[in-house]
């Protein structure tokens, strides 16, 4: 039985039935309705035991608008409201801003994620939708996993033999790299590498695909005494990747989740680079002003800390870790003379 909502002339005739002394069962066969939704109708919208067919109507629509004012805690909160707008348009997620809230800046009135969504399902905040993590809300695509593809890689070390330490993202260096996709008649390609424990994100752009592997090494030079390991796909660009002197394993053919954090960051970079568009658009500029916003936005994963925050502290431990490590083995080859 299809589903309406009660009209003010089907509560007419409610009342009209019931009067006469008809039953939930007889009144629902005769305006098509379950016998359920007429024992509701007259429960909820009676008013002093009586079944009022203008009391009733009236009821309903005042219940109607008030579960259509979505968003109703954070709309009269102007400090909350103004602190997930504006971090909104910072790009942080609802789940972001409610962590935030939560464990920083705990003097704002707490709004849970689901809040904020109802908020921005609203009309006071559907404007807002555009800066959300897929910029507006779809169903997700499924996509069939392809067979396997031969690789030109030269000697190509499998993913199965990394370091079991890699996966469980205990020790800072461990990082994913790949080239976000292009359109075609696009020459100029986006090189990241992501850090594991930090999901620090590293971008630079490079003026073609044979050249993903002097973008990587543009990137991870800075760090190049931090780095231990460095996961990637199988794409042609990589094959170039023994310059980088770092030891490298390589995903089997289709299993992109298998460098997921990698995925994850290209995903963020959509936001500012949405599929179809051209690089020719995104200046060296751009692109280092996308990676310090995703870089600065807090994660759940984190405990709501940056990227930024994290990778600092880590570096910095590393380094430190680095020198103790030199200063005893000087202090042992000493001994050995």
């Amino acid at each position: 039985m299809k589903y309406s909502h009660f009209s003010k002339s089907d509560r007419m005739e409610i009342s009209i039935l019931l009067n006469r002394g008809y039953s939930h069962r007889e009144i629902a066969n005769s305006l098509k309705k379950h016998h359920s939704s007429i024992s509701r109708e007259i429960n909820e919208n009676s008013v002093n035991g009586q079944y009022d067919p203008a009391k009733a109507h009236l009821k309903a629509i005042k219940k109607r608008k008030k579960s259509k004012y979505q968003g109703m805690k954070i709309r009269e909160n102007p400090e909350l409201e103004s602190f997930v707008i504006n971090r909104m348009r910072s790009y942080w997620s609802p789940e972001e801003i409610a962590g935030r809230i939560k464990n920083v800046d705990a003097q704002i009135k707490y709004a849970s994620a689901p809040s904020i969504y109802k908020y921005l399902y609203s009309a006071h905040g559907q404007y807002l939708h555009l800066y959300l993590y897929s910029g507006r809300w779809r169903k997700r695509k499924r996509y069939k996993i392809k067979g396997p593809k031969k690789t030109k890689i030269p000697n190509r070390v499998s993913i199965e033999q990394r370091p079991e330490i890699v996966a469980k993202r205990t020790r800072f260096g461990d990082f994913e790299g790949d080239t976000l996709g292009k359109i075609r008649r696009d020459i100029e390609v986006i090189v990241g590498s992501v850090e594991r424990i930090s999901r620090y994100l590293l971008i630079d752009k490079v003026t073609g695909l044979k050249y993903a592997v002097d973008g990587l090494k543009k990137c991870l030079s800075p760090y190049q005494n931090a780095i231990e390991t460095l996961t990637l796909d199988n794409g042609p660009e990589n094959a170039r990747y023994e310059e980088l002197g770092i030891p490298t394993y390589f995903c089997h053919p289709y299993s992109s989740w298998e460098k997921a954090t990698m995925e994850n960051s290209f995903c963020r970079l959509r936001r500012f680079i949405p599929k179809g568009s051209s690089m020719d658009d995104c200046s060296d500029a751009d692109i280092r002003r996308f990676a310090e916003l995703i870089n600065n936005t807090p994660r759940k994963c984190l405990n709501y800390r940056t990227p930024k925050e994290v990778f600092e502290e880590q570096l910095l431990l590393k380094k430190l870790s680095i020198k103790i490590n030199q200063t005893n083995i000087s202090k042992v080859s000493q001994l050995t003379i």
